[in-house]
């Protein structure tokens, strides 16, 4: 059974000089404010199409590695994942890096990097992002 997740974007004006609000229209979690400025120098309160990204494969990459690591007999006890897009006008998105620091009773590190990698080939996100030219894991066990 598919599920549907709907957000829209109201733009107006044109590209350099003007500005939108996407809205997360599934979850209600409210609408933010999108311009060129903050997808091209600094965000400035507002956010990029490459922030959603690092968001949905932050959040995407972890439910899949979760999963992996409890189909493993070795469920995590915390797993924290951040994710750096890298865009560049004219060209799109170049690189995407992951980085996730995992808690994990009873895994040595090898396991948990081979695991997260899996997670990484995995995670409909990352297929879906599969033209990035460079999407790159790192993955350690915390302290």
């Amino acid at each position: 059974m598919a599920t549907t997740r709907t957000a829209s974007t109201h733009w107006e004006g044109g590209l350099l000089d003007g500005s939108g609000s996407t809205t997360f229209q599934s979850s209600g979690i409210g609408t933010f404010g999108v311009s060129w400025p903050a997808r091209s120098e600094e965000p400035n309160g507002l956010t990029s199409p490459e922030e959603l990204i690092a968001a949905a494969h932050t959040a995407c990459f972890s439910m899949a590695f979760s999963n992996g690591l409890a189909k493993n007999g070795t469920p995590p006890t915390a797993l924290d994942t951040s994710a750096e897009v890298d865009f560049v006008p004219g060209t799109g998105i170049t690189e995407i890096r992951l980085t996730t620091v995992g808690t994990v009773p009873g895994l040595d590190e090898a396991t948990f990097v081979e695991l997260a990698e899996a997670a990484k080939a995995g995670c409909p996100v990352s297929q879906a992002l599969a033209s990035v030219p460079s999407i790159t894991l790192k993955a350690s066990l915390s302290a």
